[in-house]
Order: C-alpha cells, then sequence, then structure tokens
C-alpha cells in the first residue's frame, strides 16, 4: 500500500512540474534558513561551553561610582585576590590573576612572530580545562615559563619538538616553553589566546605592578582576577557575601566610589554581558531569541505556503477523490495517501535544504562572523532532523490531508463540484486569508526592522569624530628597544619623505586604555568622585591626528613648562562645568604626592572609543607616550612605498619586533561590526521571509483563480476588460497587504524603539519608513499576483463556461 501511495505521489509530482517545483523550493528554502538559524543559535548557546567547569567559572567584578552613575567594569586591584583567598578561601576551588589580553612578540632563532596571550595564575590552565598536549595543567609552575597554542608553536618551531625550547619574549625576557595546548575553538571569550606566561613573570617584569601588590593599592584597578566557584557554593550567595570585600580595605579618602564586588557567571559572559546602573540588561541574548523566532516563523511561512498551494490545486485533484471513495476507498486511506504526499514533498525538500545550508554555510560563517560547521556525525542533528521531517509533514500536510479527503463523491461526480465544493460558507476563505496577513505582518517588520538598524549604523558612522582619519595608520610599538630609540626613529621616519607627520601616544587614536580618578580644579562638588581618560601623547600628536581646537593652543616645542600642561576635551569642560577653561588648573592627586596642571587648549571631542556613546571626558598630557606610533602619511606619495619605508627604518631600529599596522579607519571601522552583522543577517531574513510570503500569494491567487474561473468568464461575455479583471483580482490580496502594514508598523515601532533606546547615542524612528515598507510590500503584491490574474483574466470564456 505504501509503495501505492508513493508511486501516486511521484506521478503526482511529475505531471505538475512547476507546481512541484515551487512546492519544494518554497518548503526547502524555509528549511535551510531554519537549519542556518538553528546551527547560529546553538553556536551562541553553547559559547564557552568548551571549558570544562563551565557552570562554575566567574569573573570577579565590580561596580562603581563615578560621574553621578554607576559604572560597572572587569578590572580589578591585585590585592583583592589576597582578601579572597584568606577570608573566603574555602568558598572558592582557585582563584586566578591574569593581565589583558595584548600582542607579544615572540622569537626562536631568526623566526619572530607577534601573538596575543596572557600573563596568567598557575591555576589558570586547569580553570579553563585546556587540552595540553604536550606539558600538563602545571606548566606555569616555574616563573620563567611559557605555554603554547598547537597554530602558534607550528608557527615558531615547524616541526620540530618545542618543548624546553628557550623562547624570547618581547625582547626583554627569556622563558622556556613548558607546554602545548590544543587551539581554543571559535565560540569562546578565549579563541585569542594564542600564549600564556606566567602571572609571576609580570609582576617580577613590570615595578609599577609590583608595586601595586606589595604596597596593597586598592585604587589601581588594571588587571582581571578569575575564580572556580568551590562545588557545594552557591555563586549567587557567594556574589552577595564578598560584595564589600574591597570596600571594606580602602582608606577613607578612597571609598567615594562605593565599590561592589561580585561575581559574573561565565555562562553569562557572552550573552548577558550589558549594565545599566549596576543591573544586568541582558545583551546578545536578545538577539537570538529574535532569529529563533524568525527561523520559526520562516518555517511556519514555508508550511502555510504548502497548505495554500495544495488547496489550490484541489480543483484537479477532486474527480480523483470522488472515484477513488467511489469505488470503496476510506476516508483514513485518502488522508495516509495525502499525507505520504506530503512527507515525500517534506523529504526531497529536506534534501535541498540540507544541500543550500551546506553550500551557504561558508557565505553564511563570514556574514555572521562564525565558523559553524554542519554537524554530519553528531546523532543528535539527525534526531532532530528527523523530528524535523515529522513535524514539518504533519504541519505542512494536515489541511490538505483532511481537506481534500472530506469531498463528497456525489457533489464532485455530478459536475457540481466546481460551485459546491468551496462555497461552504461565508467565512470559508478566511483561514487562508489570515494566514497571508501573517505572513506579510512578519515580512514587513523585518523589512521596517531591516531599514531601522540600516539607519542606525549610518547615524553613528555619519558622527563627528573631531580628527582626520584619512591617511592615518597606528602600530603598536611593545619592544623595548623602541623606548631607547625612540627619538631617533621618529625624527629618520619624518626626514624619509614617506610620511607627512608622526608622533606617539600612550593609547591607540581608536581606544581608551586608562581612566584615573583623583582630580580636584575650582569649583568643583567637593561629593563628586569623578574619573577621565588619561593619555599621554608627545607634542606632535594633536598636529599629527588633526584634532580640532576650540580654544587655546596645542602643546609646543618652545614652552619648557608644557611638560605640566594639559589639553581637554570638550565633555570634560561640559563635565568640570568651568567656563573659560583655559589657564584652569586641575590637581591630580592629594598631599605631598599632589600634582599640578594647566589647561592651554581645549579641542573637539575626538571619538576614540564606542560610536555608540556619548565621548568620555579626556585629559591629554605629555610624556610616558609609548605605547603607540601614529603616522600621518605623505598624501603625494604612494601609500604602499611610504609604508614600505617606514618599516625598513623600524626594522633597521627594531630588528626583534615584526611591522605590523592598521589603518585607523579601518580599526575604526569594527566598532560598528556587530551592529552591521546583526543588519546583514536581518536584511537576508526579510529578503527569504518576502520570497516566501510571495510563494504564498501567489498559491492563494491560484486558488482564487481557479474559484472564480466561472465568474471572470462571465465578466468577459458582459464586456469587462483585462484591466477590469486584473483589478477584481489584485484588490483583495492589496487590502490583506494593507492590513499586514497596519499591525506590522506598532509591532516594529515598539521593539525597534526599545532597541534604540538600548544605545545612548542613537537616530529616531523615522515616519516615513511606514509607508515606504507598505508601498513596496503592495508593490511585490501586485507584482506576484499579476500573473495570475493576468492568465486567468486572458482564458477563454468558452472554456470556463462550456460546463454550465
Amino acid at each position: 500500500m505504501l509503495a501505492n501511495y508513493l508511486k501516486i505521489a511521484f506521478r503526482s509530482l511529475l505531471k505538475n512540474t512547476v507546481y512541484s517545483a515551487i512546492n519544494i523550493g518554497g518548503l526547502a528554502v524555509g528549511m535551510a534558513v531554519a537549519m542556518l538559524i538553528g546551527l547560529w543559535v546553538y553556536d551562541e548557546l553553547t559559547f564557552d561551553k568548551y571549558h570544562r567547569n563551565y557552570d562554575r567559572l566567574v569573573q570577579v567584578m565590580q561596580h562603581q561610582s563615578f560621574n553621578g552613575s554607576i559604572g560597572t567594569e572587569k578590572s580589578i586591584p591585585i590585592p583583592l585576590v589576597t582578601e579572597l583567598r584568606n577570608r573566603y578561601g574555602s568558598d572558592f576551588k582557585h582563584l586566578a590573576m591574569s593581565t589583558w589580553q595584548g600582542g607579544h612578540v615572540l622569537a626562536y632563532g631568526e623566526k619572530r612572530i607577534s601573538k596575543g596571550g596572557n600573563f596568567m595564575d598557575v591555576e589558570m590552565p586547569e580553570m579553563l580545562s585546556l587540552k595540553m598536549l604536550k606539558g600538563d595543567h602545571g606548566a606555569l609552575k616555574e616563573t620563567n615559563s611559557i605555554i603554547l597554542s598547537a597554530k602558534t608553536a607550528e608557527a615558531l618551531f615547524g616541526p620540530v619538538d618545542p618543548m624546553g625550547k628557550i623562547v624570547r619574549m618581547d625582547n626583554k625576557m627569556d622563558v622556556r616553553v613548558t607546554g602545548v595546548y590544543e587551539d581554543l575553538p571559535f565560540n569562546t571569550e578565549f579563541r585569542e589566546l594564542a600564549m600564556i606566561a606566567p602571572w609571576e613573570l609580570f609582576i617580577a617584569s613590570q615595578p609599577w605592578a609590583k608595586r601595586s601588590r606589595d604596597e596593597e593599592k586598592w585604587d589601581n584597578n588594571s588587571f582581571q582576577l578569575f575564580a572556580e566557584v568551590a562545588d557545594h557554593v552557591n555563586i549567587d550567595k557567594l556574589s552577595e557575601k564578598i560584595k564589600f570585600a574591597k570596600l571594606n580595605r580602602m582608606k577613607k579618602d578612597e571609598i567615594s566610589s562605593k565599590p561592589e564586588i561580585f561575581l559574573h557567571p561565565m555562562k553569562n559572559w557572552h550573552l548577558r554581558s550589558n549594565w545599566v546602573e549596576g543591573v544586568n540588561t541582558g545583551g546578545f541574548i536578545q538577539y537570538v531569541w529574535l532569529f529563533s523566532i524568525v527561523g520559526a516563523f520562516v518555517l511556519l511561512l514555508a508550511c502555510i505556503n504548502f497548505m495554500n498551494l495544495s488547496t489550490a490545486r484541489s480543483e484537479k485533484r477532486a474527480k480523483e477523490v470522488g472515484i477513488r471513495k467511489a469505488v470503496g476507498s476510506l476516508r483514513g486511506q485518502l488522508v495516509s495517501q495525502f499525507f505520504s504526499e506530503s512527507f515525500l514533498v517534506v523529504i526531497i525538500a529536506f534534501v535541498f535544504a540540507v544541500f543550500l545550508a551546506t553550500s551557504l554555510l561558508p557565505q553564511f560563517n563570514d556574514v555572521a562572523f562564525k565558523q559553524v560547521e554542519f554537524p554530519w556525525t553528531k546523532p543528535l542533528f539527525w534526531l532532530v532532523s528527523a523530528a524535523f521531517i515529522f513535524v514539518t509533514g504533519i504541519l505542512a500536510g494536515s489541511y490538505p490531508a483532511l481537506y481534500l479527503s472530506s469531498f463528497q463523491p456525489v457533489k464532485v461526480l455530478k459536475g457540481a463540484g466546481s460551485l459546491l465544493r468551496f462555497n461552504v460558507g461565508r467565512f470559508a476563505a478566511a483561514p487562508r486569508k489570515v494566514l497571508v496577513v501573517v505572513q506579510f505582518t512578519v515580512s514587513i517588520t523585518l523589512i521596517i526592522g531591516t531599514v531601522i538598524v540600516y539607519q542606525q549604523i549610518q547615524h553613528t558612522k555619519n558622527r563627528p569624530i573631531g580628527y582626520d582619519q584619512n591617511g592615518l595608520i597606528m602600530l603598536s610599538v611593545v619592544s623595548p628597544e623602541f623606548a631607547q630609540k625612540a627619538d631617533v626613529i621618529q625624527d629618520e621616519i619624518k626626514n624619509s619623505g614617506a610620511v607627512e607627520r608622526v608622533a606617539l601616544s600612550s593609547s591607540p587614536p581608536t581606544g581608551i586604555w586608562s581612566n584615573n580618578g583623583g582630580f580636584s580644579w575650582k569649583g568643583m562638588d567637593p561629593n563628586l568622585q569623578a574619573d577621565f581618560g588619561t593619555i599621554w601623547v608627545t607634542k606632535d600628536f594633536g598636529k599629527t591626528v588633526g584634532w580640532q581646537f576650540k580654544e587655546g593652543r596645542d602643546f609646543s616645542r618652545e614652552f619648557v613648562t608644557d611638560s605640566t600642561a594639559l589639553v581637554v576635551n570638550e565633555a570634560a569642560v561640559k563635565f568640570m562645568g568651568i567656563k573659560n577653561p583655559v589657564g584652569k588648573v586641575v590637581q591630580w592627586g592629594f598631599g605631598k604626592e599632589a600634582e599640578f596642571y594647566t589647561i592651554i587648549g581645549v579641542i573637539k571631542d575626538m571619538l576614540m572609543e564606542s560610536p555608540y556613546e556619548p565621548v568620555k571626558q579626556t585629559f591629554y598630557f605629555t610624556g610616558k607616550a609609548t605605547n603607540f606610533m601614529t603616522i600621518r602619511l605623505n598624501p603625494t606619495k604612494n601609500a604602499v612605498e611610504s609604508i614600505a619605508a617606514v618599516e625598513t627604518i623600524l626594522k633597521k631600529h627594531v630588528p626583534s619586533a615584526p611591522f605590523e599596522y592598521q589603518f585607523v579607519n579601518e580599526e575604526f571601522g569594527k566598532k560598528f561590526s556587530s551592529e552591521e552583522r546583526i543588519g546583514k543577517l536581518a536584511a537576508i531574513f526579510a529578503c527569504l521571509a518576502v520570497f516566501i510570503s510571495c510563494l504564498g500569494l501567489f498559491g492563494l491567487a491560484s486558488f482564487v483563480a481557479e474559484q472564480r474561473v466561472k465568474e471572470i468568464g462571465i465578466r468577459k461575455v458582459l464586456g469587462a476588460s483585462m484591466v477590469n479583471l486584473w483589478q477584481l483580482m489584485s484588490q483583495d490580496f492589496v487590502i490583506l497587504v494593507i492590513i499586514s502594514c497596519l499591525i506590522a508598523s506598532p509591532i516594529a515601532y515598539y521593539f525597534l524603539n526599545d532597541w534604540l533606546l538600548t544605545y545612548k547615542y542613537h537616530t529616531t524612528v523615522q515616519w516615513w519608513i511606514f509607508p515606504v515598507a507598505a508601498l513596496g510590500a503592495m508593490t511585490i503584491t501586485v507584482l506576484t499576483v499579476s500573473y495570475q490574474a493576468i492568465r486567468a483574466a486572458l482564458m477563454n470564456p468558452v472554456k470556463s463556461l462550456k460546463s454550465e
């Protein structure tokens, strides 16, 4: 019996190739979209689960009150780890200090590479459950040791066994390779961790860090602290328990920031990392839910299309049903027949969907910034796929199977079936119309969302940045050799003719790496706990980046007093609440250690951090500027040749450091990457939703055309023109789309306005977006329906009326 069902199903598909192609294609696209979204969602939900102790790992963080609001940060002082070990040691299985990830130069013989890595406590490899290919989790016990990722070891040593080899690190310390660990997967926060060196080595090599530990400087929040909570301990209760661990140890003149320590579980790092006034407000999890819903709706739309198309074709199956019933077929057998056809279509569509998904996966990974792989070898995937096929087959085939099998053979076979069969009530077409409204409501909402996301990105891209990025490159200068030869290198680069200007700074032009408090000025509110971005620059920095002055002057070599001069941005002047700031004195520190700086200039705000946030109040000092070199290329020279000239000079003076540079505008553009990815994904899904919805309209138009074929024939006999008939056929669908627009517009406004409010610098929802989206949807509708409308209008009335 099953073989007979399948044979009939195949014949039906082959007989109606265009219909079958549309039906299978629509389902395949819907399934492929659902698969890709499912893989993306799974990757997001399993982020960081590579680490075996995922549910017990935490990062120690703190809330602090600055500038009249509560800020949340990952940076903490070194003495906190000692405090937690001494007072709460039994609650933690491990506590491990860490620096921030940074670039480090590793040299072995003539080979030099630059890799990202951290200095970490000896317990960190075990905490992260690194899979050690060589060595073990205790590989960092020696102060002058280092462990490398597999790719880093291969890049540095090739096929040679790296164990025990001596590596020169940052051209100032020799370390011995004591371990090699498996490369971390892409979906972990530590994916770029290419090397780990001991925390104690960092303390020994950095006097300022050693002072911060030995002198218990609780105000130096420059480090990270990770922990593994003991198995018997509740993380939330422990977080509350250690809340005042820092506050209780600070001096009275330091407690105005009111620090509160808390534990942030690893399971929340990626998806719930947003904080407002000390309260977690979610984060990327909102996009996970959003795309999950979109994926479910896209699949549902595809199933709706299948039902509409199957119903639309029922005219040609009616007599088949009547004859089969007349010769003794039971309704259950007919239901089985139609379900077998449904499952056959779904299985074929699933095969095509797998082909589409695997073919598009590389491009999808590029857009989504993922490294998702198709899970061919995972039994769970095939179990989910089987359930997927079953549910989709039931959803897609239920209405046609139950509806078509209910036809009465007497009415069908006596010739009146075409009129009696469908006119079963005033609201017979209502379910199909509701489904089309649902389809286009989803599609229009996605279209509006895509436009608003694009507007938000463009709004921030058009934001004034306060300096000239064109022709500006920056490079990190981590080698100690550079600091010794900085003046010579700068002079030689300037004299090469390849560049216009060159300068050094403690932070890159695209970020503020240091924030400090302890500042005071005349008229300051004594209760205000203020912090400022603090950047040290050489005196040519302003001219190099092209910052713009509102008042006063730039740093100058002609003024010896500029060693205690201060350039501030507009945000700082506004925050300080001072008028005529040039000449005003700012005190930094207290008592005998206090330093005094005179404001000599006010610049327009330089947008250095997030383009979606207000510009940070920032002070610019001279000196201590050896982290980054910023170069303004000569616009009259070839950029490639100019960069090559700079590389030659740097390699001559600092041969130990690889030459790696970034264009400032490209580095700044990366700040939009997350929103751009969301926008591209939303645009792709919106286009696919519109495509599938158009298939739904095509199906309903086909249904209506078959239902009204005699009406159209009569109207043509009575003199109706093709235009009249086209309008008659199209107006119902346009009304459905207008209803969809009326439903979609407030939904889109509600959710997208809330989304925009998550950014402090944002655009507004413009009114014109809604009529434009509605007009676009109606245009697509008319174009989609026109084929069936014109086809019906062109039909010979003699053929359509001959049975009457």
